[in-house]
């Protein structure tokens, strides 16, 4: 690493694929070692026994933790069914139940799992993060507390089943932020007659992100983390961008609307009062600040992440 690439600041994304076995916090934490004394975050928490895409902000980028948070995120899970736990997954104390002769068909469980789509209430699991009370919730069930959490409106876009060999189903879900994939199992379960629970999760793709270009944690070193850090401007891949002219990037640092340029926007559609754009350089490369289109069709900044070098 040459003396200019040591110095530049850290601003981006690193996209693991979690192993089984370890926290998100574990993950988090090798990457503040690596990088320290730039800020980190993740982005989606995956429970010890999930896989998949989790992502880590650094530097300035934690500031958009909350976007990615949530944005659209793609599981591929495994149920089983016939049984049931105390924490909805296969982790817990597991219960068998008795099932009918012939156990439920896949047409049975297709037309269960569609009323399960669009936006829905669910319950979230005992053993979850849920607050009550100021106490998380899994810490009162350990304490064999019993909990009537309240339920909570998520939406989910899609689920396709992918493969049924009873007991076994895995399925594609596609939802929003504060889904819990174990309770889709759970509730499941309780429409079918049967029980059910999550047997194995592993998350596909958060936004942007997809486990076709995700690294291990074995795979970065303080050598090469610049190599994988992808750039802020992934992150707000879905907004419309803006790509700033040197003037601009004048005007930006001094805190100064700018004019919008129709030609200068990723996008040609009408943009509503409010929309927030993403400001950027270098044809969209870079990204540079946060804006709202305001009524005279101005970029009011709201969250600048370029500063003055000196």
């Amino acid at each position: 690493m040459t003396e200019t690439e040591s110095s530049a600041e850290l601003f981006g994304v690193l996209s693991f694929n979690k192993p089984a076995g370890i926290t998100s916090r574990d993950l988090v934490n090798k990457v503040q070692r690596l990088v320290k004394p730039a800020k980190v975050g993740h982005a989606g928490t995956l429970d010890p026994m999930a896989t998949g895409v989790l992502l880590v902000c650094v530097g300035p980028a934690t500031r958009l933790v909350s976007m990615l948070q949530e944005g659209a995120k793609t599981y591929v899970a495994e149920f089983t069914l016939g049984q049931t736990s105390d924490t909805d997954d296969s982790t817990g104390t597991v219960q068998q139940h008795a099932v009918s002769d012939p156990p439920p068909s896949l047409e049975a469980i297709v037309a269960c799992l569609d009323k399960m789509t669009g936006v829905i209430s669910q319950v979230p699991p005992d053993y979850s993060a849920v607050h009550v009370d100021g106490q998380r919730a899994y810490s009162l069930a350990r304490q064999g507390q019993e909990l009537s959490l309240s339920a909570k409106e998520i939406e989910i876009h899609a689920i396709q089943v992918l493969r049924y060999e009873w007991p076994r189903l895995e399925v594609e879900i596609r939802c929003g932020s504060g889904t819990y994939i174990r309770s889709i199992a759970r509730d499941l379960g309780l429409q079918l007659g049967c029980g059910g629970l999550m047997s194995r999760l592993e998350r596909t793709q958060i936004g942007a992100f997809s486990i076709a270009e995700a690294i291990t944690v074995e795979d970065l070193t303080e050598e090469n983390l610049r190599q994988f850090l992808c750039p802020a401007v992934r992150i707000v891949a879905d907004l419309p961008q803006f790509d700033c002219t040197q003037s601009d990037l004048q005007n930006l640092l001094c805190g100064r609307r700018l004019a919008m340029s129709a030609d200068r926007m990723s996008t040609t559609a009408s943009l509503p009062v409010g929309q927030v754009v993403a400001l950027t350089s270098t044809h969209f490369t870079e990204l540079l600040a946060l804006a709202e289109l305001t009524e005279d069709n101005l970029l009011q900044p709201r969250t600048v992440f370029v500063r003055v070098r000196s």
